[in-house]
C-alpha cells in the first residue's frame, strides 16, 4: 500500500542545507556586496512602514503642543527673546573672531574647510544595543545623502551615514563598536584616533603612548584626517587616564560632546569643493583627502 504523502527529505539534511545556503549568501554579501541593490530596494519599500509607525509620535506631539498653556507660551518666548539677545552679542563677537582667525590663517599660508551646507533631519528610528548603536534619519537618496557623509548636531559629531535607501537613512553613532574618528587635543595638538566602545557614555582613545601629554579635563575635536569629518567640531572630554609603567600605552576614555540618549534633531553636513557642494554623484564612499577651499589669493 503507497502512502498518500510522500516523505520528503528529513529535517537534519533540511537544517544542513539551510545553513549553508545562508553562510554562502552572507559570504556573497560581505565579499562581492551582491545584495546592496535589494537592500536599497527592501529599505525603499520598508521606508513607508517606518512613517507610519512615526506618525503616533508626531501626532501627539503636535496634540501636546497645541494644548500648552498660554502663560507657558509667554514664558518660553520671554526666555527665548533672552537667550537670542544673548546669542547675537556672542555671534557679533563670534563674527570678530571669525575675520581674525581668516586673517591669521592667509598670513600663515593656510587652507580650511568653511561654510558647509547643512540639512536639517530627524531621527524615526533607534537601532541600538551592546552589539551596535545606529539610528534611522528621515532623509534618503532624493535628498542627495551619501553613503560616507558625516552627521552632526548643535553639541558636536554624531556620526556618519552608511546605507542610504531612497527616502531615509542609517548612521553608525560615533559610540559604536565599529566606529572611529580622528581627533586632536586642543590645548596641545595632539593627534589621535577615538573609537567607539559600544557604550553611550564614553568612547576610547587607541593606542596613545605614557609619555603623551592627554589631561582629564582635554577637549577633542575632529582634525579633519581622513576627509570623513569636517575639522574642528567637537567630539568629547577627556574623563579618565590610567597610566600603567608596565605597559607601553595608557588607557584613556572620554566623554562625548553628544548625549546619545536623547537624538532627535540632527545636521547632514556636506563639504565644498571649489564653490560647489558634493552631490550624491560627486561624493566618494570613502574619501581619501579632506575636501578644502582654497582661499582667493593663496
Amino acid at each position: 500500500m503507497n502512502p498518500i504523502f510522500g516523505r520528503g527529505p528529513s529535517l537534519q539534511l533540511r537544517l544542513f542545507f539551510a545553513v549553508l545556503l545562508s553562510a554562502s549568501l552572507m559570504l556573497a554579501d560581505s565579499r562581492l556586496d551582491a545584495f546592496s541593490n535589494v537592500r536599497y530596494v527592501l529599505n525603499s519599500t520598508v521606508a513607508p512602514i517606518q512613517y507610519l509607525a512615526d506618525l503616533p509620535r508626531s501626532m501627539f506631539g503636535n496634540v501636546y503642543e497645541r494644548f500648552s498653556s498660554r502663560q507657558q507660551l509667554l514664558t518660553t518666548n520671554q526666555v527665548l527673546r533672552e537667550e537670542l539677545l544673548k546669542m547675537k552679542s556672542d555671534l557679533s563677537l563670534l563674527s570678530q573672531y571669525k575675520e581674525e582667525n581668516q586673517r591669521f590663517r592667509k598670513l600663515l599660508g593656510s587652507t580650511f574647510v568653511r561654510d558647509e551646507k547643512k540639512v536639517v533631519t530627524e531621527v524615526m528610528a533607534v537601532d541600538s544595543s551592546s552589539y551596535h548603536q545606529q539610528i534611522v534619519i528621515d532623509k534618503g537618496h532624493i535628498d542627495g545623502v551619501y553613503q560616507g557623509q558625516p552627521v552632526i548636531n548643535e553639541n558636536g559629531i554624531v556620526g556618519q551615514i552608511t546605507e542610504v535607501g531612497a527616502h531615509n537613512s542609517r548612521v553608525l553613532l560615533l559610540t559604536d563598536a565599529n566606529s572611529a574618528i580622528p581627533v586632536q587635543v586642543i590645548r596641545n595638538d595632539i593627534r589621535v584616533i577615538a573609537a567607539g566602545s559600544g557604550d553611550q557614555t564614553n568612547i576610547h582613545l587607541q593606542h596613545i603612548p605614557s609619555n603623551f601629554d592627554i589631561q582629564e579635563g582635554d577637549v577633542l575635536v575632529s582634525s579633519g584626517l581622513g576627509g570623513i569629518y569636517p575639522e574642528g567640531y567637537p567630539v568629547a572630554t577627556v574623563s579618565k587616564v590610567q597610566i600603567d609603567n608596565h605597559r607601553e600605552f595608557s588607557t584613556i576614555t572620554a566623554a562625548p560632546a553628544v548625549d546619545f540618549g536623547r537624538l532627535r534633531y540632527l545636521l547632514l553636513v556636506w563639504p565644498q569643493q571649489d564653490g560647489q557642494d558634493i552631490t550624491l554623484e560627486q561624493a566618494p564612499v570613502q574619501p581619501e583627502q579632506p575636501v578644502i577651499e582654497v582661499e582667493d589669493g593663496e
